[in-house]
């Protein structure tokens, strides 16, 4: 059986970022995607084109990460503001915050069950929070220089 590999095609172009475009992420049910930018937002994008996209303000400075939940029902952001935040994709746009690194917080992961977040900063830690009761579990702090991903 031989397989033919095709040069891949634009299915669709988003635009409505004002800056750089710093992470992108699926959601599992492929109907969304998340992105973060330089210009501080998160933004949501409908896979069909005739729906808007979501903007999502509250970050103070450019955005690093971004990610979706596996159940796809949250958003994670991470920041050079020093903070991370968990969005509701929706169009109320409502976030909560966490505060816990001393520096830009880098990445942003999702637990497989979606229960828990790592994050990882310039603050050469690493952060565990709980989802639902939203506190921060425990530091790990090792490390001798920046953390960049998790």
């Amino acid at each position: 059986m031989t397989s033919v590999l095709l040069d891949p095609t634009l299915e669709r172009h988003f635009k409505g970022h004002r800056h750089t475009v710093t992470s992108v992420d699926f959601n599992c049910n492929m109907k969304q995607i998340a992105t973060g930018s330089v210009d501080s937002c998160v933004m949501i994008w409908n896979m069909k084109p005739q729906m808007r996209a979501y903007r999502f303000d509250g970050h103070k400075e450019a955005v690093t990460s971004v990610q979706f939940s596996p159940s796809g029902h949250l958003v994670a952001s991470t920041s050079r503001d020093k903070t991370v935040r968990l969005w509701v994709p929706s169009m109320k746009a409502e976030s909560t915050v966490f505060r816990a690194h001393t520096a830009t917080v880098r990445c942003v992961n999702f637990s497989g069950d979606g229960q828990s977040l790592l994050t990882a900063s310039d603050d050469k830690t690493i952060k565990l929070w709980t989802v639902h009761r939203q506190k921060f579990l425990f530091n790990l702090s090792q490390h001798m220089n920046w953390v960049r991903c998790a």
